[in-house]
């Protein structure tokens, strides 16, 4: 069968550039309004898109008032996203710091049952300072520990899903009989982390198992997402260094005993589409020109940690010197390993690193004509740097429009990207295999 491309959409504020929210093509309404997300997910099923994404943070950002970052808890969104779609994908984040595995377990294949399986979970291991006191914690879990636990917590939900038999659930009405108490078995887990008996106390949901994701990319991360995720979403800034993370990632997989085509790596791309390349990038400098320097350099001061980058001037080209070492970093390590590899190639000024991450935090900038977004999304899919693309348009509804009115007509009549759904559930948009409860 003829490989051919996935797209996730990441949903996120009005668009992923940071100042999406005050240019006026962005949408007027909400982010709390349910219409908005509703609006966005038929656009991208109509579109044929595998997915969408929706990302979560445990507290306000400290750029509030200048920065429009809240959005909705994407569990209880998805919900309400289930029954307004039919055939695309519902992938939410959901932290295995802050919450429990039984919780957890319940909330997605719950979520399973009601979108009739089209459900994943992106597993994140939560670093901020701020969330770790919203949850009563003194200190933030180290890197290490984070992962530690993330990877007893996963264990433990994917035996909780696997608790019920596929045919456990008898509904005889006639008989008396509802289910078939010896295809229904305890967990009885017992861990440095976690103790949990289960079983789980709802029947095994449609997928099996909602898709597992994963976007960590630090050496870490990787191993992690090599044991478990189904697809991951990355950070990659140039072809090279994502054709290095695709091969390092896909030996990994190997090496874990799990075939290659079972875990699916997106990096994020957030495209600027015109009729012309001039127009994209006039467009962008617009873009840019509405962001807050300031805004920018907090930032990236909460993507190293709290570090204290007030005394760099903003027309100075920087070193990797200027910036800590990412290995000491306990926060989102993998992406503070992003910036600092552009520093040491580029060696931008502070100005234009901020307005680069500006555009989409580290993940994959461009401006041009819908030919040569195509033609950049082919190069990556067939030179072994992708398997679709986590798509991160910088304004929202406008960009996702272009990209689905111009550019998915290209990548289907070039044979990369299917022209209708093919299955109901998120498995089968991927390419993913049912997994046996082991009954």
């Amino acid at each position: 069968m003829t490989r051919t491309m996935h797209l996730n959409l990441f949903i996120n504020s009005r668009g992923h550039h940071e100042a999406s929210w005050r240019h006026p093509a962005s949408s007027p309404l909400a982010l709390t309004d349910i219409a908005y997300y509703r609006d966005l997910a038929q656009r991208a099923e109509a579109g044929l898109f595998d997915s969408i994404f929706l990302a979560d943070t445990l507290a306000l950002g400290e750029m509030i008032e200048s920065s429009a970052s809240n959005w909705l808890e994407p569990i209880t969104a998805l919900g309400a996203l289930a029954g307004a779609t039919s055939r695309i994908g519902l992938i939410a984040t959901a932290s295995t710091s802050y919450t429990e595995p039984f919780n957890l377990a319940r909330q997605f294949a719950s979520l399973d049952h009601i979108s009739n399986g089209r459900v994943g979970w992106n597993i994140v291991t939560s670093w901020l300072a701020a969330a770790a006191r919203n949850y009563s914690d003194d200190s933030p879990i180290s890197h290490a520990d984070r992962y530690a636990r993330a990877d007893e917590f996963v264990a433990v939900v994917k035996a909780l899903w696997d608790s019920w038999a596929d045919d456990a659930v008898l509904d005889d009405r006639a008989g008396g009989r509802y289910a078939r108490r010896d295809r229904i078995r305890p967990i009885n887990h017992q861990g440095p982390h976690y103790s949990v008996a289960g079983p789980m106390n709802m029947p095994r949901c449609p997928q099996g198992r909602p898709v597992l994701v994963q976007a960590g990319s630090s050496d870490t991360g990787r191993d992690f997402a090599a044991r478990h995720a189904e697809a991951v979403f990355t950070a990659q800034m140039e072809k090279s260094a994502a054709q290095a993370f695709y091969a390092d990632l896909k030996g990994r997989v190997t090496a874990a005993g799990r075939p290659t085509d079972q875990a699916l790596i997106l990096p994020g791309l957030s495209p600027l589409i015109a009729d012309t390349e001039a127009e994209a990038q006039r467009m962008a400098r617009e873009l840019n020109d509405l962001t807050d320097p300031e805004v920018g350099r907090r930032r990236l001061s909460g993507r190293f940690g709290g570090h204290d980058f007030s005394h760099l001037p903003l027309d100075k080209p920087l070193s990797p010197e200027d910036f800590p070492d990412p290995g000491t970093v306990e926060a989102a390590r993998s992406r503070t390993e992003v910036i600092v590899g552009l520093v040491r190639r580029e060696k931008p000024t502070l100005r234009q690193l901020l307005t680069s991450l500006a555009g989409a935090r580290g993940h994959f900038v461009t401006a041009g004509t819908p030919e040569q977004v195509a033609d950049l999304m082919q190069d990556w899919f067939e030179t072994g740097a992708a398997d679709g693309f986590n798509l991160m348009p910088p304004l929202l509804p406008l960009m996702l429009d272009v990209f689905v009115a111009e550019v998915v007509p290209l990548l289907q009549r070039r044979g990369l990207f299917r022209t209708a759904y093919q299955g109901d559930m998120l498995r089968d948009h991927y390419g993913l295999t049912r997994p046996d409860a082991g009954f």
